[in-house]
């Protein structure tokens, strides 16, 4: 690992506490370190500045409980060095302390042009009998592929199967020359938050035009199927329970075999896979419906933070 820099350490920090990642991925051994240096209260300063006391924290927020613990982290960082107190730090503890948890928190995904995607997600991993109010580590590998391949998007129809809360469609709407893009989903409280979510992260000036399709794979008809018209469909995270499979790849298969302008759809599947099992289930299931895939090998630079050692596999399917 090349030498960090004061500014890596706080951005690090920065981009992590609006991403609520586990605070032991944090780097406060560089801290430490810096901490020994020059100028400690300056940069414990700095990194309250970009973190708790940032705009954006205050417009969209981590969780009550993580900012609280967050906090409590950097104070015992404070107290280690022995230095004067801080009173901008026991101020925002003690405002935190007063305040009561929501379900709803924000997490703040940032782009490489600086600009930030801040979506509303529950607070629990499970909500309301779904697991669709968070984001999953293979949407942001799929976020962080179109970021690298925007021409694939370049005045296209996309659709995205299992939107979720919609990073990975937003980020794609934010980066890429698009004509239309159809973000989907089943659940009533998913589809509320993506265009909550969307509402708030799209603007007018984004001059490709969106739509939200309440979409249930089983039993979806020609005519959405026609009326939607998608160049090209992608998903992500959506091979996780086999009791679905049989009816994605039906879907897949329909959609694959609706001729745009007399070419097929492209069709990209990012997974997390978490059971091989179910996963082989789901390959198995795409050569017996006919269909044909290749795994996209190319390597993809990591945008956002997450655990790049989980196994995230994204294939192209084709007729």
């Amino acid at each position: 690992m090349g030498q960090k820099t004061r500014k890596d350490i706080i951005q690090t920090f920065q981009v992590n506490f609006f991403a609520m990642c586990l605070l032991n991925t944090f780097p406060w051994d560089f801290l430490d370190k810096e901490l020994t240096t020059s100028k400690p209260l300056e940069i414990i300063m700095d990194i309250l500045q970009k973190t708790c006391l940032n705009p954006i924290c205050l417009k969209n927020p981590p969780s009550l409980k993580y900012r609280r613990r967050f906090l409590t982290e950097l104070i015992k960082k404070h107290e280690m060095i022995a230095a004067e107190p801080l009173d901008a730090l026991y101020e925002a503890l003690g405002e935190l302390m007063c305040a009561q948890e929501e379900d709803l928190c924000y997490k703040t995904y940032f782009l490489p042009t600086g600009d930030a995607v801040s979506l509303a997600e529950n607070v629990a991993l499970i909500a309301q009998g779904t697991t669709g109010l968070v984001t999953w580590e293979a949407a942001m590998y799929l976020a962080e592929w179109a970021l690298e391949n925007t021409h694939i998007f370049k005045s296209k129809t996309v659709l995205e199967l299992g939107s979720g809360i919609g990073l990975t469609g937003i980020v794609v709407c934010r980066s890429s020359s698009l004509t239309k893009y159809i973000f989907s989903d089943c659940h009533q409280t998913v589809l509320q938050r993506l265009k909550n979510n969307i509402t708030n992260c799209l603007t007018n000036s984004n001059s490709v035009s969106v739509s939200v399709e309440e979409l249930h794979w089983e039993n979806v008809s020609d005519e959405q199927l026609q009326r939607i018209q998608a160049n090209t469909v992608i998903a992500a995270d959506v091979v996780y329970d086999p009791d679905i499979i049989a009816c994605l790849v039906k879907l897949l298969s329909r959609l694959l075999n609706c001729k745009v302008q007399e070419n097929y759809p492209d069709v990209y599947i990012a997974s997390t896979v978490r059971n091989p099992k179910t996963y082989d289930c789901f390959k198995k299931e795409l050569e017996r419906a006919g269909l044909k895939h290749v795994i996209m090998k190319d390597s993809v630079t990591q945008v956002f933070p997450y655990n790049r050692a989980s196994s995230i596999e994204m294939i192209k399917i084709y007729i």
